[in-house]
């Protein structure tokens, strides 16, 4: 079984939460969707919930999975989740940078080249907000 990876797609008024990169030095700078490993005995929604209190101080309610899996390098897999804040002010505390992006401002930021792939599928739940 592959490695798992959580990704938050946080909303709030129709705008995405995007997270800059402070390490390790090959992707600093990149942007991407909060998240991380899920540790043994943990479901996604355990690790994205762990996850975004550890990054950014916040309580979420994870909401739908989009799309199915995303294949990432060294055969680990990313699941992307939908995210919303029940608790908390998000703040950069693992990160260099956090920004409120509307869908016209989704693509104003270098993002890392497997969360760029999910941007499609998350326009829509945008949209939706």
């Amino acid at each position: 079984m592959p490695s798992l990876v959580v990704g938050a797609a946080i909303i709030a008024d129709g705008r995405l939460l995007a997270a800059q990169r402070a390490a390790p030095p090959e992707l600093a700078g990149g942007w991407e969707f909060p998240g991380g490993k899920v540790e043994p005995g943990e479901t996604d929604e355990q690790a994205l919930a762990r996850e975004c209190r550890e990054e950014l101080g916040i309580d979420v309610a994870v909401g739908r999975r989009i799309g199915d899996d995303w294949p990432l390098h060294n055969g680990y897999v990313m699941h992307v989740w939908t995210a919303t804040i029940a608790s908390g002010e998000p703040a950069a505390l693992e990160h260099s940078d956090l920004r409120w992006l509307s869908e016209a401002e989704l693509f104003d930021v270098p993002w890392l080249p497997a969360d760029l792939r999910v941007l499609e599928a998350v326009r829509v739940h945008l949209k939706e907000s």
